[in-house]
């Protein structure tokens, strides 16, 4: 009989990953805190999601192993986190290890007092670490011994930490004569991105390369109000480079999550919900400026990945697809030469198809941990010069239609890598914002129809009978208290809905949602949102965020909802909530424009009414 432990009755499948660990996990509840008091005992916590490479590598190395388990159920009571379920936890605890180790990523590990204050803070902890040091079991050793014997050390530590936790979710406030001065804020974000634009390959900053598609809708909005042109080329470099790198499943469609190197070539496998979405927008948008189909088709290409492979038959969206299967990350992308050649065998061209989607004899894949090369091949399109069109000759683009399918046929019969089918509001609402918008300016119904069955999914098994909404649904189950964010998405998914169908059942349904959003979350002190609602208590700290990152942040999100809402509905308060939420954070946004992209795409929208 295998061993199991607490985790065997969640619903989260990177939960129910860990069930069977040899490590006593528990999930995050006051009986496990209890029991840590109980047996006088600190806590580990371990946040990741299910689509996680590196939470995978320490699952092999750690969790699953008999002896490192048996040393941190002897040092702890360890508890492990969907981050993607409680991003309030991981968004309070990733600021803990911001602080502590100026950075983050998952998996995010921590270790804490019973009281929830922590005292240590890493991301991935290989079983040892080099020469003995700084591994797992050789923190179990020392925060053994600093716990029985140095306690008052640790408990120090910790409540500094918890004094700096504070003031991370503290925000200066700007004056109201600010306001006049919200333009040049964006002049000095797009100046930033202009400064950090890789002009040959497209995107922003160093490798590693996050498509970060907020900052291009922030661009494309900047470009409608400046005329500068350059604003518009960034945009189009890079979601014409994106396309046609490793970062696109050529396949079978749909965008990794990041590249790893500057060329968008080496992707980080995983395919995340928001991602589609998001990027869905800003392709959709440079279409609807530029009219080139290109931008268009590829909207079009993620969403029929999305509505293929990533939608319940009830309507509702899941979460992700993992980078790893058969244990080895990007194993069910990647192609050997003699295995593409052989699928293709008899057709038309094949040399012409092994040459322009670049698959070599040596390979072109390695492997983003050790960097060593296979002999696989992602397959990718080169880079056109400046002013060259990125598509296939017009002469094959109908024979690579027939090309892909027979690509893909074949590599569905791999094994797949895991879908996290959950469902969460915020990333539906994301994805629901994009399909109304398409279906709107592409004219194509099946678009709105997805939105409005995703939508009613929401509404039938997400909203309780208080009004309120519920953040995570799976295997009909459907839990845990929403957040800010998945407010501030579904209003804006509603918006979208409204401006294609103008039915006001739509708007009534964004300010009843607002309302409560407003009830529950408003901070009335400094205005601006609360991560979490003002029942929520388990937590050391109360959250509150700004930063645009992977995804925009509820108070981003919200500026443009509210005066969206406002305009709409001819109602003053919305405006005057999204007046004091910009003062609320402008004065931080102001620091470093260019971090709050989707915060001064909101602005942008606004500014001739402000």
């Amino acid at each position: 009989m295998k061993h199991s432990n607490q985790l065997i009755h969640e619903k989260s499948p990177y939960l129910l990953q860990h069930a069977e660990n040899p490590v006593n996990w528990y999930p995050w509840s006051e009986a496990a805190f209890a029991k840590a008091k109980e047996e006088d005992k600190p806590v580990f916590l371990s946040v990741g999601y299910a689509t996680c490479h590196w939470c995978h590598v320490m699952e092999r190395e750690s969790f699953e192993d008999g002896e490192a388990a048996a040393r941190l159920n002897d040092t702890f009571i360890c508890i492990k986190v969907d981050r993607e379920e409680r991003p309030d936890i991981d968004t309070v605890y990733m600021a803990a290890c911001q602080m502590l180790t100026g950075r983050g990523g998952w998996p995010l590990t921590v270790f804490m007092t019973p009281d929830k204050i922590p005292f240590f803070a890493a991301t991935y902890i290989p079983k040892t670490g080099p020469l003995g040091q700084g591994g797992i079991m050789e923190l179990c050793r020392n925060v053994k011994d600093l716990w029985k014997n140095k306690r008052e050390n640790l408990l120090q530590s910790a409540a500094e930490i918890h004094s700096g936790l504070g003031r991370s979710f503290l925000f200066p406030p700007a004056s109201a004569d600010e306001m006049k001065h919200l333009p040049q804020m964006a002049d000095r974000a797009y100046a930033q991105l202009e400064q950090s634009f890789d002009a040959e390959y497209g995107g922003f900053d160093a490798a590693p390369k996050f498509p970060t598609p907020h900052r291009f809708l922030f661009l494309l909005r900047y470009y409608r109000r400046s005329g500068k042109k350059h604003a518009l080329d960034m945009v189009k470099r890079s979601l014409k480079a994106m396309r046609m790198g490793g970062i696109w499943d050529h396949a079978g469609f749909g965008f990794h999550r990041y590249s790893t190197d500057r060329h968008w070539l080496l992707p980080h496998f995983e395919k995340m919900l928001y991602d589609q979405a998001m990027l869905a927008l800003a392709y959709l948008e440079t279409w609807e400026i530029t009219r080139e189909n290109f931008f268009s088709r590829t909207a079009e290409e993620i969403f029929h990945y999305v509505l293929r492979d990533m939608t319940d038959p009830e309507g509702g969206f899941y979460t992700a697809e993992d980078a790893d299967s058969e244990g080895e990350e990007g194993r069910f992308y990647v192609w050997s030469r003699a295995e593409f050649r052989r699928v293709l065998e008899g057709t038309e061209d094949r040399e012409i198809w092994e040459n322009l989607l670049n698959i070599k004899s040596e390979g072109n894949f390695h492997d983003e941990s050790t960097r060593q090369k296979s002999s696989g091949n992602i397959p990718h399109l080169s880079f056109p010069a400046k002013g060259e069109s990125p598509d296939f000759p017009a002469d094959l683009s109908e024979k690579w239609e027939r090309v892909r399918q027979k690509l893909f046929a074949h590599r569905k019969q791999r094994i797949h890598p895991l879908k996290d089918d959950k469902i969460l509001t915020d990333w539906n609402g994301l994805m629901i914002a994009a399909l109304a918008y398409a279906g709107r300016i592409l004219g194509k119904k099946e678009y709105l129809a997805a939105a409005q069955k995703a939508f009613a999914f929401t509404e039938k098994n997400m909203l309780q009978k208080d009004g309120r909404l519920l953040h995570r649904f799976r295997d009909g189950d459907a839990a845990i208290a929403a957040h800010a964010d998945d407010y501030a998405s579904l209003i804006w998914g509603l918006l979208e809905l409204w401006d294609a169908e103008n039915n006001p059942l739509f708007l009534e349904k964004a300010m009843r949602f607002q309302q409560q959003m407003k009830d529950d979350f408003w901070d009335e002190e400094k205005g601006g949102f609360y991560l979490t609602g003002k029942e929520e208590k388990d937590l050391p700290v109360r959250p509150k965020e700004i930063y645009d990152g992977a995804l925009p942040s509820a108070n981003s999100v919200s500026v443009s909802n509210l005066f969206r809402l406002a305009r709409l509905s001819g109602e003053k308060k919305w405006k005057e909530d999204a007046k004091k939420t910009v003062l609320a954070f402008a004065g931080t946004v102001k620091k470093h424009p260019a971090a709050f992209t989707h915060f001064l795409t909101g602005l942008e929208d606004a500014l001739p009414v402000i």
